[in-house]
């Protein structure tokens, strides 16, 4: 396929991953040249597709043979009820207007916490649905479902996602488009920072891979397994250790925990050792604070969180500004990341790779079929200079960013 051929636009105004999505895609021209958002007087949101103003011979036609790609995230005010409808309304008009294919890239997907309902039917799970957890949810939308039908409804023909845990929301969106649902792992781009980078600061020490609980465990080995992989490049670094914690609720935010059993290295193992805890999702940030306490009590000398999906609320800014945390890594999947403002004191603790040139990679590579070079660094680096590692990360970072005005 020529790239000619594939149109990316954003459901917002200058959406910052929308854009370097574009600019990596080989897009030439801006988004705003190829669709205008605007509201009408009464509030509703109206799409336009650009298209020659005096060309009367394809009214409705004019996207005919064109694949489009909608990059949507939570960048800005709008609720994620306003961008969802936004993107229903962008892919009808992609497809009303004769587009042939239309890809949606949600890094975070949208109602992916809602991935169960009230009843036996509603969610695919990977354990036993207790009566407790069917309550959870009685009276409530089995919303996951009811987004991937409106999606698809609208016209949306595939969707890429990264680091989605849910296996009811991968089971809902890949019967849904027929298996064009793209779970993007950044376990590999983990994986290469980590050992890169972070690791030869202390090359003598490797690292300890930890998983916070049983359902952070598959990613957190996958994790560990591409480590051992990268470190095989290196004579000097030694091979890292993977650490598997469980958890056991006794209380609605309260919880207790432990090395599981089935752990390949112990509590004990751990001390003078650096770990690095791996996570999808943090949202408020007490679970993952009582692990890192865990893990500095046993003697451990330095905590790396690193998680995929961001959510940088006053509580998750306060909980995670604890002492058991000294660092954080994270990807803009929620691109408000980006902002200081929004890291707040966590600047000093924080780190971020930009996933623009990886998710383009992937949608060339999977989706498209064109050559791509399996060389070139997919991540780029923002980091403020308030935090201690900046200076050994400028080589890093991509030129024209503004990391260093901070």
């Amino acid at each position: 396929m020529l790239s000619g051929d594939i149109i990316v636009v954003g459901t917002t105004s200058d959406d910052p991953l929308a854009s370097d999505v574009a600019y990596f895609m080989g897009q030439k021209s801006d988004i705003s040249d190829n669709i205008a958002l605007k509201n009408f007087a009464n509030t509703e949101f109206c799409p336009r597709f650009l298209c020659d103003e005096n060309d009367f011979s394809h009214i409705g036609d004019s996207l005919r043979g064109k694949h489009v790609v909608i990059v949507s995230t939570c960048s800005g005010e709008l609720t994620r009820n306003a961008r969802a409808m936004r993107t229903f309304l962008v892919a009808r008009a992609a497809k009303d207007n004769g587009a042939e294919k239309v890809i949606l890239v949600e890094p975070d997907l949208f109602y992916s916490a809602q991935d169960r309902g009230p009843r036996r039917s509603h969610g695919n799970v990977a354990f036993v649905r207790t009566k407790e957890d069917y309550k959870k949810f009685d009276g409530q939308p089995f919303s996951a479902k009811l987004y991937s039908e409106l999606l698809y409804t609208s016209g949306v023909d595939a969707v890429m996602t990264v680091h989605n845990h849910s296996v009811s929301v991968q089971d809902i969106f890949n019967n849904r488009f027929n298996g064009y649902f793209y779970n993007l792992s950044p376990a590999q781009l983990y994986a290469d920072y980590l050992v890169k980078h972070e690791q030869m600061l202390n090359p003598s020490n490797g690292f300890v891979v930890c998983a916070p609980d049983k359902g952070a465990a598959p990613f957190v080995t996958e994790v560990y397994n591409r480590m051992c992989e990268v470190t095989k490049e290196y004579l000097i670094q030694p091979q890292p250790q993977l650490l598997l914690m469980d958890k056991h609720r006794s209380g609605e935010r309260k919880v207790t925990i432990c090395a599981a059993e089935s752990s390949p290295t112990s509590l004990e193992a751990i001390k003078g050792r650096e770990i690095v805890v791996i996570d999808d999702m943090v949202r408020t940030g007490n679970t993952m604070v009582e692990c890192c306490r865990q893990l500095k009590e046993a003697g451990a000398t330095r905590i790396i969180f690193v998680v995929t999906h961001f959510y940088s609320s006053a509580e998750v800014k306060e909980n995670l500004n604890d002492a058991s945390v000294d660092d954080i890594i994270t990807t803009n999947t929620l691109p408000n990341i980006l902002n200081r403002d929004m890291q707040g004191r966590l600047r000093r603790k924080m780190l971020i790779l930009k996933i623009e040139r990886w998710i383009a990679h992937t949608l060339k590579k999977e989706v498209f079929n064109i050559p791509v070079s399996e060389n070139e660094r997919l991540y780029a680096l923002d980091i403020s200079r308030k935090n201690p590692r900046w200076m050994s990360t400028i080589g890093l970072q991509d030129d024209g960013n503004d990391e260093n005005k901070n």
